[in-house]
């Protein structure tokens, strides 16, 4: 069997002028979409969420 590897990333992150939020700002923006849901996150809801604790993430860490 043979397998092949991909040249092109699976992920592709954003640049933008803007500068980066603090790890807190990106907090409550968790927080408020939790609040909004009412509990229960749907499915385009729930991709937002697991972009926002990757940036949450990347923030906390440094």
């Amino acid at each position: 069997m043979v397998y092949t590897m991909s040249t092109t990333p699976d992920v592709v992150l954003e640049r933008s002028d803007k500068p980066a939020r603090t790890a807190a700002e990106v907090n409550e923006e968790i927080r408020a979409l939790w609040f909004r849901s009412g509990g229960t996150l749907n499915r385009e809801q729930r991709s937002e969420y697991e972009r926002l604790v990757l940036e949450w993430a990347a923030r906390s860490a440094g």
